[in-house]
């Protein structure tokens, strides 16, 4: 009995003897429909997406300000943008707006807001005229310096010229002129931290209307050894600086006296001739 054909092999041969092959199959992958995600599923999947937008939000918009932060930091800080170009000067007189510019010591084109408003003012308030100053930033790129000038209550005469003093016995500015409506004080060594100055200066505070308007000048020879020149070639002899409101109230009290020297040194017991 002749075998019958094999199942599942193809018998017949093409051209050459070859044997034939049976058809090739093809994979393809194919993307499900919507349909075929159960619609809890896409749900979830949908739940989860949000919760993951919503944890990463905050870094993303954290991420953005500092970043933001950052240029404008840089933008002030590291560029010349906001740089200085100007130094304005309001309140000076003593002193000219060159001094001032010069005493800030900034260049221009520095970062504004990197200038020390504090040494700047601190480095103007060094100017013998100047009794304080403030250092303020005006975007985007001007320094206003205010400057409060020291106000003179008294002359001192060194040689021919004059020195001017303030309440605090800083002797800030010399000229030629002997200045109208300051008293004159006879010092050595008019100063701040002079001994005899600031003895001078005490006098002229306890010194009444009427003795200011006959005073020519305040001598001063040593710390006990004070003594005011009035109109008329008159003296009071004033002795130390203590007691000054009582020294002036018996002096004041003895103006009308027809007297050339009047000594109010121990006020308690005056004399005069």
């Amino acid at each position: 009995m002749s075998p019958g054909p094999a199942r599942g092999r193809t018998s017949a041969a093409g051209d050459g003897g070859a044997p034939r092959r049976g058809p090739v199959r093809r994979w393809q992958l194919v993307r499900a429909g919507s349909d075929a995600v159960p619609p809890s599923t896409r749900r979830f999947m949908a739940r989860a997406r949000q919760r993951r937008m919503r944890a990463a939000l905050p870094w993303a918009v954290a991420a953005g300000v500092l970043a933001l932060v950052g240029l404008v930091a840089w933008t002030v800080l590291g560029t010349g943008l906001f740089g200085v170009r100007e130094v304005r000067v309001e309140g000076a007189t003593l002193v000219t707006p060159v001094q001032v510019r010069d005493a800030v010591g900034v260049a221009d084109g520095v970062p504004l807001a990197r200038v020390d408003l504090a040494v700047a003012a601190r480095r103007v308030g060094e100017l013998a005229p100047v009794e304080r100053a403030t250092v303020s930033r005006d975007w985007p790129g001007a320094l206003v310096v205010r400057v409060t000038e020291r106000t003179p209550v008294a002359v001192v005469p060194q040689g021919e010229a004059f020195t001017l003093v303030d309440r605090s016995g800083v002797a800030f500015q010399t000229v030629a002129r002997r200045p109208g409506g300051l008293p004159l004080v006879k010092v050595a060594r008019p100063s701040a931290g002079d001994p005899d100055t600031r003895a001078a200066l005490e006098v002229l505070v306890a010194l009444t209307p009427q003795l200011r308007a006959e005073l020519v000048d305040v001598t001063v020879e040593g710390l006990a050894r004070i003594s005011l020149r009035l109109r008329g070639d008159r003296t009071v002899v004033w002795g130390d600086a203590t007691r000054g409101t009582d020294k002036a109230r018996v002096a004041t009290a003895l103006l009308g006296e027809k007297t050339d020297r009047i000594d109010v040194s121990a006020p308690d017991v005056v004399t005069f001739r």
